[in-house]
């Protein structure tokens, strides 16, 4: 297996079978999926259970709502619990990352003046999201620019808190970063908060399964994220942790009823856990996904996929040039790598089209890799799980050393 004092290498990549979890995923033939960090498909076992629970939905849709469901979110809620290092009652399930953040930013009380303090490495709905409510409220969001490239944790934290002032109200982090696929120490930001009076929300999605989370040791206000990825959870599986100070009076992002159905006590959960009809079969799936992980060996899927992209990070920068964002270390990154393609040329499309580099390495080669700019560098993100192999990565460098 791969360390991270040495060289990526074939020998490093030895160590692995490849092939022994490939068939598990129901990945169509031909294409090279290494964009797991966006999309994440589902094992087919994972597949079958959320199958399994929308049938039982629809065999008696009055029983399985109204008597059955709050229970079972209940039970599933425990098994997340149990992932996440959390008391069942602090967690709720939401659809996904963003709705979930939307939440907690309808929730924050911000007043004239305040401030909401986020890094430059966060997701760009993550900015709109609080650019939006702070607008509206008067206060606005501060951007602090970290050091590149990032090796030292002293100097992400010493440097965030530079940015912090009296009107500093809340502060966004990500765990694991979208865009840079940096993994940021966020229970040392915790700390340094708490100490200063200040609340913090983790934007999670890329951290579940990727790396451990434990959520009374980050010990944060709020952690959203969806499940849809490393957990590969169906699609529209995400969770909301919220500290149990903050549960009282928490507004949910759409108003329905707001209560229990089947009569059984209140809870706080009971205002995000129905908001209209729909189908909790992605949420009742979620321990399905958690043992499937746990089955293989959660070290296992971290040590296997990071030296695969860790052998990819360097062997594209041979090829491309580039230099690297963080320390090569899995304190840095995990299961993606983010690589600037400082010899591409940027693309002057309109924003939101795809770089005509993502659109020749889809149409000539049928790669699947996400293709952007992040603070005028031209980037490349690498994202693996059980089912990708060298191979895998032998196409991608093999493309892109004809294209670039």
């Amino acid at each position: 297996m791969t360390s991270a004092d040495g060289p990526a290498s074939g020998d490093a990549l030895s160590g692995f079978d490849w092939e022994q979890h490939r068939a598990a995923w129901s990945l169509q033939e031909g294409v090279t999926y290494l964009n797991h960090g966006s999309f994440g498909p589902s094992p087919l076992v994972v597949q079958t259970e959320r199958e399994r629970w929308s049938r039982e939905l629809e065999r008696q849709p009055m029983d399985f709502l109204v008597r059955r469901l709050e229970p079972l979110l209940d039970d599933a809620l425990a098994a997340l619990g149990r992932f996440l290092g959390s008391r069942p009652d602090e967690l709720t399930f939401v659809p996904n990352a963003t709705v979930g953040m939307n939440i907690v930013a309808n929730n924050v009380q911000l007043q004239p003046g305040d401030e909401v303090l986020l890094t430059d490495h966060e997701y760009g709905a993550v900015i709109r999201i609080w650019g939006r409510f702070c607008q509206a409220a008067g206060a606005r969001t501060v951007l602090a620019r970290l050091p590149l490239p990032l090796t030292s944790v002293d100097d992400v934290v010493d440097t965030l808190f530079e940015q912090v002032t009296d009107r500093t109200k809340l502060i966004v982090v990500s765990h694991v970063t979208s865009q840079t696929a940096t993994i940021l120490p966020v229970a040392a930001i915790c700390r340094r908060a708490r100490e200063r009076g200040i609340a913090v929300c983790v934007d999670g999605p890329h951290a579940p399964a990727q790396v451990p989370v434990d959520l009374r040791e980050i010990d944060c206000d709020y952690y959203t994220a969806s499940l849809h990825k490393w957990v590969s959870a169906p699609f529209g599986s995400g969770f909301l942790y919220v500290r149990p100070r903050h549960k009282q009076g928490l507004k949910p992002a759409i108003t329905s009823w707001g209560r229990s159905l089947s009569g059984r006590d209140p809870a706080w959960q009971d205002e995000f856990h129905w908001f209209g009809t729909y189908d909790p079969a992605p949420f009742l799936a979620v321990p399905a996904a958690v043992r499937f992980l746990e089955e293989i060996g959660l070290d296992r899927f971290r040590q296997q996929t990071h030296a695969l992209v860790r052998s990819a990070r360097e062997r594209i920068m041979a090829v491309t040039g580039g230099e690297p964002l963080t320390a090569d270390s899995p304190d840095w990154y995990g299961s993606m790598v983010t690589l600037p393609l400082p010899n591409v040329p940027r693309s002057d499309a309109w924003p939101g089209k795809p770089h005509p580099l993502q659109v020749a390495l889809w149409e000539r080669y049928r790669i699947e890799v996400p293709v952007f700019e992040w603070q005028n560098r031209l980037c490349l993100r690498i994202s693996c799980h059980l089912y990708n192999t060298p191979t895998d990565i032998d196409r991608l460098v093999e493309a892109l050393s004809e294209l670039v």
